[in-house]
C-alpha cells in the first residue's frame, strides 16, 4: 500500500538517523524528508540514501537555492521540498532528475509552480487556507496535480482534508522531536500510519 505521507524529521542528528528511518520504514512510512536546518543534513542524508535508498525516498526539506538542490544531489537525495516557490530551484530539481516539491499557498503561486515543472505542490501553511480553500482550489488545478497539506494537517484530521482533496500530507513534530528516541517514534508512527488507513 502506498501511504503519501512525508516524514519531516527536522532537527535528526546523523548518529541518530538510521535508527530513527529504521523504524519508520518498517511502520510504513517510506517517504523521509532532512530539512537543511538540521545538523548536517547532507551528511544525513548520505547515509541514509546509501542505507536505505532501495526501499525509501531520502531527500531535503527547506531547500532554498539551486546550489543546496545540487548539493542534495550529490548526497543522493532524490525528493527535494522547500517552504515557498522558488522557479530557479525547480529547475535545478529538474535538471538534477530530482522531483521538486515547492510550498504554495494561492492559486497563481500553484499555476506558476506546475508551470515551471513541479513534480507536486506542499500546501504550506494549509491551516491558512483550510479545507474549504483546498476544494476551491481542487476545483481549478488540473485534476492530476498532487497535493500535500503540511503545517496544520494530522491525525486527528487527515480524513476532513482527504475529502477536501488533498492527496498527502508532510509530518513533522507529530512524528519527530528532536531527542526522542527510536521506539516514541515508532509509537507515533503507528498511530499516523493507523489514521491514515483508517480514512
Amino acid at each position: 500500500m502506498t501511504r503519501h505521507i512525508i516524514g519531516i524529521l527536522r532537527g535528526i542528528r546523523p548518529e541518530e538517523a538510521e535508527a530513527i528511518c529504521a523504524v519508520l520504514i518498517e511502520a510504513g512510512l517510506t517517504t523521509l524528508e532532512i530539512p537543511l536546518n538540521s545538523p548536517q543534513p547532507l551528511r544525513t542524508i548520505e547515509q541514509l540514501a546509501r542505507t536505505f535508498g532501495d526501499v525509501a525516498t531520502i531527500g531535503a526539506g527547506t531547500v532554498l537555492t539551486a546550489q543546496q538542490v545540487r548539493d542534495v544531489a550529490s548526497a543522493g537525495g532524490t525528493i527535494i521540498v522547500s517552504p515557498n516557490f522558488n522557479a530557479e530551484v525547480v529547475a535545478a530539481t529538474q535538471a538534477a532528475r530530482l522531483r521538486s516539491w515547492p510550498g504554495v499557498l494561492t492559486p497563481s503561486e500553484c499555476f506558476a509552480a506546475l508551470a515551471a515543472g513541479a513534480d507536486g505542490l506542499k500546501i504550506f501553511p494549509c491551516s491558512v487556507v483550510g479545507p474549504a480553500g483546498i476544494k476551491a482550489m481542487r476545483a481549478v488545478l488540473p485534476a492530476d496535480t498532487a497535493l500535500y497539506a503540511v503545517g496544520g494537517a494530522g491525525p486527528s484530521n487527515f480524513a476532513e482534508w482527504r475529502a477536501a482533496g488533498i492527496t498527502g500530507f508532510g509530518i513533522g513534530t507529530a512524528l519527530y522531536q528532536p531527542g526522542q528516541s527510536a521506539d516514541a517514534v515508532s509509537q507515533a508512527a503507528a498511530g499516523i500510519v493507523a489514521a491514515y488507513d483508517a480514512m
